[in-house]
Formats: C-alpha cells, structure tokens, sequence
C-alpha cells in the first residue's frame, strides 16, 4: 500500500539556521530549536505504552495534510514569544534512519520555545499525519 509518493530529500538545518537569523524577526530572537524525527526501529507501541509484541519496524509508510500542517503552524506563531517556524515532513516509503520531519522554531525566551516545539510536533503527530509501521 503506497500514496505513490516518493521520499524527498532531508533539508539543511545550517541553511535554515541562516535563512531564521536573516529574517528581519531575528532580532527578537534569543534562541533556536530544532525537532529531527528519524524512523526507529522499536514500534511506537513499545515505547509509548510498553506493550511488546517481539515485533520490530522495517520500514514506515508516511503521509501528511498539508492544509492541517499550515494551520496548526499558523496556531503556533500565536504563542507567545514565537517568531519564527519552518516545518518539513517526508512522504512515501520510508527505512529504518530515515528523516520523518524537521521542526525549527526561532523565539525570545527558552520556555517559550520548548513550549511551541512541544505544541507543534505534539500536534503534527496526532493531528496532521499518518504513520504506518511496516515488521
């Protein structure tokens, strides 16, 4: 089962680290935070509930909706003392290592950043995408 998509290739965080500080928002910002999802081994269920069935993921088929992505992104920035948020997402048949997202959020204060990372990938994952382990 496949969306016909085919896995992109993972951006450069140094190239976004330099497009956030040229953002003329830059100035407000004391601090960068960077989310890297990667495609593991052990099932989601494993780690998150503890439930071991002796499986291990081989593989993810991985999609997204794209309008819902904008709009909790969109969410984000209302935060306060966020300034800055960029966001990709993979698609298609992913492997054990790949990239499943980037997150970088760009803000005045440390809790304020950690704060809207958590909302934001807490968001992404439950709301946005769909993740289906292949073992």
């Amino acid at each position: 089962m496949t969306n016909g998509k085919m896995k992109k290739v993972s951006p450069s965080i140094d190239e976004w680290l330099k497009e956030a500080k040229a953002d003329p928002v830059a100035i407000q910002e004391g601090m960068f935070l960077v989310h890297n999802g990667v495609v593991r081994q052990t099932p989601k269920a494993k780690v998150r509930q503890g439930i071991d069935d002796g499986s291990m993921v081989k593989g993810m088929e991985f999609a997204y909706d794209a309008a819902k992505v904008d709009e909790v992104i969109a969410e984000t920035y209302k935060m306060k003392g966020i300034f800055y948020v960029r966001v990709w997402l993979n698609e298609g048949q992913l492997e054990l290592g790949d990239d499943i997202m980037y997150v970088l959020i760009g803000g005045d204060i440390r809790p304020h950043v950690v704060d809207a990372l958590q909302y934001l990938v807490g968001k992404i994952k439950n709301e946005c995408v769909t993740e289906i382990e292949q073992k």
